[in-house]
C-alpha cells in the first residue's frame, strides 16, 4: 500500500512538468505550458519502493485547454539507464531526495499497468492512502499479459511500446474520448476540466495481434 504523505516538494511536480513538457514530441502548445493539475490515480509497487502516479494536468497556455497524461515513477535513488527518461529530481518534506521519471520507461509502472489490464491489482486514489479509484474502468479481453523488456516509442499523438507477444500498448498523452478502432483493452479515467465539468476519457489501449 502506498502512503501518501502530506508534505512539500521542491520543486513541485508541475514545476517539473512544465519545464519538461515541451521538451515532447507529442506537446500540442507553442511555448511554456501554464498547468494546473486536473486529477489522476495511482497504482502499488507490490514491493513498496516506486511510487506510481498517473497525473492529467491541464495546460491553459493557448487559445484552448489542452488536458496530458503523465505517467510518473519516484524512486528514491536513480534508475540505472533510464537518464533519457528523467523529468527531474525532488526534494520530498519526508522521504528525502526522489528522482522522477517517465514512467512508461519503468519496469515497475509496465508491470503494474498490465496487472490493472488483467484486474490483478486495483486503481487507487492520487492523494488518499489505501483508498481505490473507482472512477478508473478497466477492459480487457485477450490471453495473459507478460511483461518484459521493451522499446519505448513516442511520436506526435502520443507513447507506446509492445510486449514480446506483439501486443502493442499506446499510452494516450492527450486522453481521447474512446478507444481507437481494434483496441482489444482500455484504462479510462476522469479529470476537473477547466469549465467545472467531469471530463472522461481512454488514457492507455491495447491491441493483441
Amino acid at each position: 500500500m502506498a502512503i501518501i504523505h502530506n508534505t512539500t516538494l521542491k520543486p513541485t511536480k508541475l514545476e517539473l512538468l512544465t519545464a519538461w513538457l515541451p521538451t515532447r514530441p507529442w506537446y500540442a502548445g507553442s511555448g511554456t505550458p501554464e498547468l494546473t493539475k486536473a486529477g489522476g490515480f495511482r497504482l502499488d509497487d507490490p514491493e513498496g519502493e516506486v511510487g506510481i502516479e498517473f497525473m492529467v494536468a491541464v495546460d491553459s497556455s493557448g487559445p484552448e485547454p489542452v488536458a496530458y497524461l503523465a505517467p510518473l515513477t519516484y524512486r528514491a535513488a536513480p534508475l540505472p539507464g533510464a537518464e533519457h527518461a528523467l523529468v527531474g529530481t525532488m526534494e520530498h518534506g519526508v522521504l528525502g531526495p526522489r528522482w522522477a521519471y517517465d514512467g512508461l520507461h519503468d519496469p515497475v509502472l509496465r508491470t503494474e499497468l498490465l496487472a490493472l489490464f488483467e484486474g490483478r491489482t486495483q486503481a487507487m486514489a492520487q492523494s488518499i492512502s489505501d483508498t481505490p479509484d473507482h472512477d478508473v474502468t478497466h477492459s480487457y479481453t485477450g490471453p495473459g499479459l507478460s511483461a518484459g523488456p521493451v522499446e519505448v516509442t513516442e511520436d506526435q499523438d502520443g507513447t507506446g511500446f509492445a510486449l514480446p507477444d506483439g501486443t502493442v500498448l499506446r499510452l494516450h498523452r492527450r486522453p481521447r474520448p474512446t478507444a481507437p478502432e481494434g483496441a482489444t483493452g482500455q484504462v479510462s479515467g476522469v479529470w476537473d476540466a477547466p469549465d467545472g465539468t467531469r471530463a472522461r476519457g481512454v488514457f492507455v489501449s491495447l491491441r493483441t495481434p
